[in-house]
């Protein structure tokens, strides 16, 4: 059991079960979670279930939001070991995960470009062979790699 600071009041807690869907997860997520740190499991009463604070609803739907966002569970652990005047190391942490998103989608649209271009290639048969010329740039690229 919790103690309200505002009212004075016990509140008793959520079972997993009542975190989990108040949080908008299934019951292994919250067990996962637990298992990987990023919350904690709150002690067994030796008779009973053990009980979440209600708190625990708003850091469970943090960690979804920052996922969503492309955070790793490693992010998001540092993200949560910070309070909330640690505006410098989220900035920090976001302005790198900025950047690594960023680069995908330079990647992506390098890939992008490239299958425009051979498909372009294949309805006029640029390479003038009998072979389509998907198959036969990606036969030459896959033969110079090493591996």
């Amino acid at each position: 059991m919790n103690t309200n600071r505002s009212t004075g009041r016990t509140d008793p807690g959520l079972t997993i079960g009542h975190l989990a869907k108040a949080a908008g997860v299934n019951v292994e997520t919250v067990r996962y979670y637990q298992r990987i740190g990023l919350i904690r499991e709150p002690v067994k009463p030796a008779q009973g279930y053990r009980c979440y604070p209600a708190a625990m609803v708003a850091t469970i739907r943090f960690i979804k939001r920052a996922q969503e966002l492309g955070f790793s569970l490693n992010e998001i652990s540092d993200l949560l070991s910070l309070n909330a005047m640690n505006c410098d190391k989220a900035r920090a942490i976001a302005e790198h995960k900025y950047a690594v998103i960023q680069q995908r989608i330079d990647d992506l649209n390098a890939i992008q470009r490239e299958l425009s271009r051979l498909i372009n290639a294949c309805r006029k048969n640029v390479s003038g062979q009998e072979q389509c010329a998907i198959i036969a740039t990606l036969s030459e690229t896959t033969g110079n790699k090493s591996s």
